[in-house]
């Protein structure tokens, strides 16, 4: 099987790379052994939550929101009715043929005896 070739540094700049193993997990270094060249650093207190909501909708963008939900719902509403309208006129076609194919059916045979 291919393994993956690390490449080694030559002259060692001081900083200390965790190593990969072969399962693709990170062993990290020892800081008991040297001191790192790391800078471990706390992480920044996060900016405190406005009072302010994110999205602010005013009377005139509301309407247009509902307005346009509303067409939206009413033009799915035109689509699937069509769809079922769609269906239906077919199923009802289908029937006719059928009762006209078994009538000739049946007068051919009749006619036969």
């Amino acid at each position: 099987m291919l393994r993956p070739r690390i490449p080694v540094n030559q002259q060692p700049t001081g900083g200390i790379i965790p190593v990969v193993t072969t399962l693709g997990t990170v062993v990290p270094h020892n800081p008991a052994q040297a001191p790192c060249g790391c800078q471990h650093h706390t992480p920044a207190p996060s900016a405190p939550a406005s009072a302010r909501p994110t999205v602010q909708l005013t009377p005139g963008s509301l309407l247009l929101l509902v307005g346009g939900g509303t067409a939206a719902v009413l033009v799915v509403g035109a689509v699937l009715v069509s769809l079922l309208l769609a269906v239906a006129i077919t199923a009802g076609s289908l029937a006719i043929v059928a009762l006209v194919v078994r009538s000739l059916i049946n007068s051919e045979t009749k006619h036969r005896r």
